[in-house]
């Protein structure tokens, strides 16, 4: 081959290098017109008709008050009582758990992690069973799904711990033991609840809905949600270089420990953030990531903010499927169940034929 013909190749190279750079990074800025399309819209639809234009006037009245408003008054109040806090409250738990998803598989280095591998939706999922067993609501049972998520993942994390050291293989597999162990205790709560009356509310809350959300709702979430993603992208070079193993990060100088956990107690508050306002939603935090990545690649520093965005417009139309395909409202985990599975299914056997997890 010529040195001509090697500097055409390299340039080309080059040239088609710098290419999908740019597109990787022009898809953020996409997701987010696209997010903020996907507000809008879902605003709009539902059993009572509005416009685009109705809506953008009846929030911008909340800015600057228009002198003669329109509108009428009931439809205020379902675009800012109805409508907009469950749109907050899907746009903020599709964010936060395929955030959290994200980063756990890159911690474990391993494509079938979620946030529910370290025993925090299945322990958030007892504490809000055994709330409605009690006949505790409200913030009882938010504060009871709260405290048992947490405990989950401390349990996960004294069975995962020898002598000092923590393994994460051993992580998962304790992970798997916890979550186990709270599944069985809520078929036993489930059994042991009145047939008539609480045994419907345990299973309707156990299925992931965010039709009764308010704003204080939508305000715990987010004060769940926020800090811990931001204190997750924060690290996103340190996943990187876990990504790569535990000896290679230690070689570069990572402090793996500490990193492991920040990442661990912030996907922790995450999943039991969601869990408490808005029951189980599975499948999220795996399907997502696996997606973005897709679109920009295995660097952690534009794969968490897009897997982000992803996840609220995914669990956001997720969430306008539930409310507009009956009259009776779906549980929003049935529905990433179906459409979770299929997926996953695809993006597993694409990875399976590439050679696996290494080859990204």
């Amino acid at each position: 081959m010529s040195r001509s013909s090697v500097k055409a190749l390299a340039a080309g190279s080059a040239s088609g290098w710098a290419g999908r750079k740019l597109a990787s990074i022009s898809v953020l800025p996409v997701m987010i017109c696209l997010l903020i399309l996907a507000v809008l819209y879902s605003v709009t639809i539902g059993r009572y008709d509005l416009s685009v234009t109705d809506v953008t006037y009846i929030l911008m009245d909340n800015v600057h008050p228009l002198t003669i408003p329109y509108w009428d008054p009931v439809q205020e109040v379902v675009v800012e009582q109805v409508r907009l806090p469950r749109i907050l409250a899907a746009v903020i738990v599709g964010f936060g758990l395929s955030v959290s998803g994200a980063a756990l598989q890159g911690l474990f280095r391993n494509p079938l992690v979620d946030p529910g591998i370290i025993g925090v939706t299945s322990g958030a999922g007892f504490g809000g069973t055994l709330a409605i067993l009690f006949g505790l609501q409200g913030y009882f049972l938010l504060t009871m799904a709260f405290l048992f998520g947490i405990g989950g993942v401390f349990l996960v994390k004294l069975l995962s711990t020898v002598r000092g050291r923590t393994s994460m293989l051993t992580l998962v597999l304790a992970g798997v033991v916890i979550s186990a162990f709270f599944s069985a205790a809520i078929s036993i709560a489930k059994l042991l609840a009145d047939p008539f009356q609480k045994l419907p509310a345990i299973t309707y809350w156990l299925m992931g809905s965010i039709a009764s959300t308010n704003y204080l709702d939508v305000l715990l979430v987010a004060a769940a949600v926020v800090p811990s993603s931001v204190a997750i992208y924060l690290l996103r070079f340190q996943i990187n270089i876990l990504s790569l193993g535990e000896e290679k990060a230690r070689a570069l100088g990572t402090k793996v420990v500490l990193v492991q956990w920040i990442i661990l107690i912030a996907s922790a508050l995450i999943s039991a953030g969601v869990v408490a306002t808005s029951g189980i939603i599975g499948w999220v935090g795996l399907v997502i990531p696996h997606v973005a990545r897709v679109l920009v690649g295995a660097d952690h520093q534009r794969l968490l903010p897009v897997a982000g965005v992803l996840g609220a417009i995914y669990l956001l139309m997720v969430d306008n499927l539930a409310r507009t395909m009956t009259t009776a409202e779906i549980p929003l985990g049935i529905i990433t169940a179906l459409i979770g599975v299929p997926v996953f299914a695809v993006i597993l056997r694409q990875l399976h034929a590439k050679g696996g997890w290494s080859s990204d």
